[in-house]
C-alpha cells in the first residue's frame, strides 16, 4: 500500500480524541429501535463496523428532546434511556473504537404520532409538512421566541447526557432538511425578527445550539457538525450562503466540519447518487395512500441520478477554503481504494463512510490486507436506504441475496 493511502488507516486526533484511524461510520439511521429502544440488533449493527476496524461509528439521530424525533422510532437522549445507552456504549468501546452520537431534531417535518409538548410539530416559519400527511399532519407551526429557547436548551441537555453516558463525541445535524437546517433555508425561515433573513441572522439558532453543546461538553470533547453545501431545491441554500455558514460554525470553534448536499424533505437524491429511492420506498410504505402519495412525489424528489465517485469532492474543497481551524470530514461517493487514495492527497482529514460499510463492515480491515485492490461490492443501488421502514430496518440487499443462495 502506497504512502498516500496508508494515512488513511494511521492513527489521527479529532480535536482532542486520538482515533486508531481515519474512518468513521456516517450516521445512517438504522431502523433499530422500535419505540425508541435500544435493540440487540442495533448493537449488533454497530460492533459489526467496530470490529471491522472503523475508528469511529456514529449512533444515527439521537433526539434531543421527544418532539424533536420524526417519528416515536427514534432514540431520545433522556434519563431513562440511561442504562440501555450506557450498556451499549459499554459493548462498543470493548472492541476498541469510539462511538459518537449524532444530535437531530426534526423540526417541521415530522410524522410523529407521539407529541408530547406540542400539538403540531413547529419550525422556524409556518410551512407544509409533506411527511406528516401520512399522519393526517400536514401542517407545521412557528416557534415563538419561547419555543426557540426551549429548543436550543435541548442540545444542551441532551450534550450533557450524552457525554456523562460515555459517548466519546458528538455531532450536529445542521443540514439535510431538519430542524438546524430549517433556520438556515430561506426557503424554511421566513421570519421577520433576529432570526430570520440574511445569512447571519439564519444562522443565529444553529449558533446558539453549537454554544449550548459546547458549554455543556467543554473544550475537551470534539463536536463534528454536518452541513448542506445546497438543498436541491428552488429557494432554498446555495453553495455561497454555505460558505458562510461554514465559516461561522469554524469561527464559533466546531471541532470538524461534514459537508454534504440535499435535503430529506425536498430532494434527497444528491445525498446518495444512483439509483432512485422511489421504488424501494414505494414497496416498503405501510399502506396504499402511502405508496400512492411516494409515487405523486417520486418526479419530483426522487429522480435518478448517475453515480460518480466522489461527487461532492469539488464543493468539499470550496468550503475547505473557507474554514481556518476546523477539520475537515469527507462524505459523498468514496467507494473505491482509489477515491480514498484521492481525498488523502487532497489533505481530507477523515471520512465517513456509509453504504460501502452496510455493504461490508469489515471494510477497514479487509482495506488493510488487500490494499489497492480491495473492493467492497457496493453497487450503490440504495435499497439500504429504503430498508429503514423494513423488520429488522437497515441491510444490504446484496448480502441478504448472498446469504439465502448459501
Amino acid at each position: 500500500m502506497n504512502a498516500t493511502l496508508s494515512k488513511a488507516f494511521e492513527p489521527a486526533k479529532l480535536g482532542p480524541l486520538q482515533l486508531k484511524n481515519r474512518i468513521i461510520k456516517a450516521a445512517t439511521f438504522e431502523g433499530k429501535t422500535p419505540d425508541g429502544q435500544v435493540t440487540r440488533e442495533l448493537i449488533d449493527f454497530h460492533k459489526d463496523f467496530c470490529e471491522g476496524g472503523v475508528a469511529m461509528t456514529t449512533i444515527a439521530y439521537c433526539a434531543t428532546e421527544p418532539d424533536g424525533r420524526i417519528h416515536e422510532n427514534m432514540i431520545l437522549m433522556t434519563e431513562e434511556m440511561r442504562d440501555p445507552l450506557t450498556a451499549m456504549l459499554q459493548e462498543l468501546h470493548a472492541t476498541g473504537a469510539k462511538v459518537s452520537g449524532q444530535m437531530g431534531h426534526c423540526g417541521h417535518f415530522s410524522k410523529n404520532k407521539k407529541l408530547q409538548r406540542l400539538k403540531r410539530p413547529l419550525g422556524p416559519s409556518r410551512h407544509f409538512n409533506n411527511l406528516g400527511m401520512m399522519i393526517g399532519r400536514p401542517f407545521a407551526g412557528a416557534m415563538t421566541e419561547a419555543d426557540i429557547d426551549y429548543f436550543v436548551n435541548s442540545y444542551y441537555e441532551a450534550a450533557l447526557f450524552m457525554k456523562d453516558i460515555g459517548f466519546d463525541a458528538v455531532e450536529i445535524h445542521f443540514g439535510h432538511g431538519y430542524a438546524l437546517s430549517q433556520f438556515i433555508s430561506p426557503l424554511t425561515n421566513r421570519r421577520r425578527d433576529q432570526y430570520g433573513g440574511s445569512i447571519e441572522n439564519r444562522m443565529r439558532v444553529p449558533l446558539r445550539a453549537l454554544q449550548a453543546v459546547r458549554k455543556a461538553v467543554g473544550d475537551d470533547f470534539p463536536i463534528l457538525g454536518k452541513m448542506g453545501m445546497f438543498d436541491a431545491v428552488r429557494g432554498g441554500l446555495k453553495e455561497p450562503e454555505a460558505l458562510v455558514v461554514a465559516e461561522l460554525l469554524d469561527r464559533e470553534g466546531i471541532d470538524a466540519i461534514i459537508t454534504s448536499g440535499g435535503t430529506s424533505s425536498y430532494n434527497p437524491m444528491p445525498m446518495f447518487r444512483g439509483d432512485s429511492i422511489a421504488p424501494g420506498i414505494i414497496k416498503t410504505a405501510p399502506n396504499l395512500f402511502s405508496k400512492l402519495l411516494v409515487k405523486m412525489m417520486a418526479p419530483a424528489m426522487f429522480k435518478d441520478m448517475p453515480y460518480e465517485e466522489l461527487y461532492f469532492l469539488d464543493g468539499h474543497k470550496r468550503v475547505r477554503e473557507r474554514v481556518k481551524n476546523a477539520q475537515m470530514v469527507y462524505v459523498g461517493g468514496c467507494h473505491t481504494m482509489e477515491s480514498l487514495e484521492k481525498v488523502m492527497a487532497e489533505g481530507v482529514d477523515f471520512v465517513q463512510l456509509g453504504r460501502i460499510l452496510i455493504k461490508d463492515p469489515a471494510f477497514v480491515n479487509n482495506a488493510m490486507a488487500k490494499g489497492e485492490k480491495y473492493r467492497s461490492g457496493c453497487t450503490h443501488c440504495n435499497y439500504c436506504v429504503t430498508s429503514i421502514d423494513l423488520p429488522g430496518g437497515v441491510h444490504c440487499i446484496l448480502n441478504a441475496e448472498d446469504a439465502r443462495a448459501s
